[in-house]
């Protein structure tokens, strides 16, 4: 599944049709292929892809050493994608943004905005007790376990804890917008993660 990663640099909305649609912006700079994997090496087919120039000091001796090998200058992010068209690629290529095009439906990966430690009815959409005066349960948990058997709490029950900062998958988001001189992309609505932060897009049908 090919891809680019790119910086989420915010939302707006663009109108279509005198409707108004929300959308993210991302900036997506092109990817060089660093490495070819085939099945006959290393087991399965994948490129893999240098995104964001960096600086030597800021990479670990064996990932500057394979770039180096492969006459790839330092990248700070590293990511694998799978497909059975490795013959369609060589090292140093780039991988731009006219892999999309718009209208085309994509996956977006990201690590979500943290929230800290929350309680049960922000973290898990608890609906809580009764609101009226003399109530001494409003915003607890409630009841998480039996007496006798098993005589414990049961491993996986929805409890208070840390709330976001969670790497999720969002299917099927169209592409509204592609600027290529700007290397930028627009998606239909809200994708994961806070301003600045950097997310894969993923193509469908690889």
């Amino acid at each position: 599944m090919l891809g680019l990663i790119a910086k989420k640099l915010g939302m707006s909305q663009i109108y279509e049709n005198g409707k108004a649609i929300a959308v993210t912006i991302l900036e997506a700079e092109p990817g060089v292929i660093t490495q070819i994997k085939t099945k006959e090496k290393d087991g399965y087919n994948a490129i893999k892809v240098g995104f964001i120039d960096t600086k030597e000091k800021r990479l670990t001796k064996p990932v500057f050493m394979g770039l180096k090998k492969s006459g790839v200058s330092p990248k700070r992010v590293l990511k694998e994608f799978r497909t059975e068209d490795i013959n369609d690629y060589a090292i140093k290529d780039e991988i731009k943004l006219d892999l999309f095009k718009e209208g085309e439906i994509v996956d977006v990966v990201g690590t979500t905005k943290g929230k800290g430690f929350a309680g049960v009815m922000k973290r898990h959409n608890f609906s809580g007790g009764p609101g009226g005066h003399g109530s001494m349960f409003n915003r607890r948990v409630g009841s998480i376990g039996n007496c006798e058997f098993p005589g414990r709490v049961v491993k996986g029950r929805k409890m208070p804890g840390h709330y976001g900062n969670v790497r999720v998958t969002i299917k099927n988001i169209k592409v509204i917008k592609i600027d290529q001189k700007n290397n930028i992309i627009a998606l239909k609505g809200a994708v994961p993660g806070s301003k600045g932060e950097y997310i894969n897009i993923i193509k469908k049908g690889n």
